[in-house]
């Protein structure tokens, strides 16, 4: 087997809400990188909130903020930051049309205060990991400040809420020239809606690209796993893109392989299945 480069979502994939990697997961990332492969996180998270608990799994880089920040073995290779100016504008366009942000920074993540309010009480899909994540980093404790104290500085992305699904459509308008959205699972019954905004041309499959180029190594090489639409684009750039079998249904109908659920380990027994670590 041609050596691979893997492209490991965290939240939904890696981990389910919040919790540590289990011993199968780490064991899987260990061993197809004893093999030779090399293995790299792919989150929407930023720096600041990818816990020590995942960093000791031990990675050959790290992509943050869905594409917009690129370390490899330890060296931080690309940077993207918006403007401050286009940051005010969408927080402009969101909350003249009542949606709620969160804003995130190579520093931290600051929030409407209606927003967290909003999550604490959400009921979400069981298949938006990322709703599901951000109400378990409050439950946390995880240092979360208010917008009051965002220092004005650009940031990497804007996440949304929202308790009308049409003011979002809305929002498109002011915004889908320069921003995919990423709306995620929801049931019919919620009232809260979430989602986030993604710079176009800079996201996951920007990204592995890049890596590809540093490596120089075909991206046919890639396997890429994920659960959510901010997973998107890395599913289609890879050369063979695995769908957790708790994704949202749109990211399934893109994917070459569904594997199992997060909570039953899919990223270990999958890994075993294509022959990229060891068997047990």
């Amino acid at each position: 087997m041609n050596k691979k480069l893997i492209f490991l979502d965290i939240d939904g994939t890696l981990v389910s809400e919040m919790l540590p990697p289990s011993y199968n997961v780490i064991e899987a990332v260990k061993g197809a990188r004893a093999n030779g492969h090399k293995v790299f996180l792919c989150t929407g998270r930023n720096m600041p909130i990818i816990g020590k608990d995942i960093i000791d799994v031990g990675f050959d880089g790290i992509i943050a903020s869905a594409g917009s920040h690129i370390e490899i073995e330890g060296k931080v290779l690309f940077d993207h930051i918006l403007p401050e100016k286009i940051i005010q504008e969408c927080l402009s366009v969101f909350h003249s049309h009542g949606i709620y942000c969160r804003i995130e920074t190579p520093e931290g993540i600051y929030t409407d205060p209606q927003m967290e309010q909003l999550l604490k009480t959400a009921k979400p899909d069981k298949k938006n990991s990322e709703l599901i994540r951000m109400q378990k980093e409050i439950e946390a404790g995880i240092n979360i400040l208010p917008y009051q104290k965002y220092p004005c500085n650009g940031a990497y992305k804007i996440c949304f809420t929202s308790t009308n699904l049409e003011a979002i459509e809305k929002t498109k308008q002011y915004l889908s020239d320069r921003f995919c959205y990423a709306v995620y699972p929801y049931a019919n019954t919620t009232y809260c809606f979430n989602g986030e905004i993604i710079p176009k041309g800079i996201d996951k499959g920007s990204a592995i690209s890049f890596v590809c180029q540093y490596y120089d190594i075909d991206i046919k090489d890639t396997i890429a796993f994920g659960d959510s639409m901010n997973d998107y684009e890395m599913m289609k750039a890879a050369g063979i893109s695995v769908a957790m079998g708790n994704a949202c249904e749109q990211l399934k109908s893109i994917a070459d392989v569904i594997c199992g659920n997060v909570w039953e380990d899919g990223v270990y027994y999958e890994f075993q299945r294509m022959g990229l670590c060891w068997q047990k």
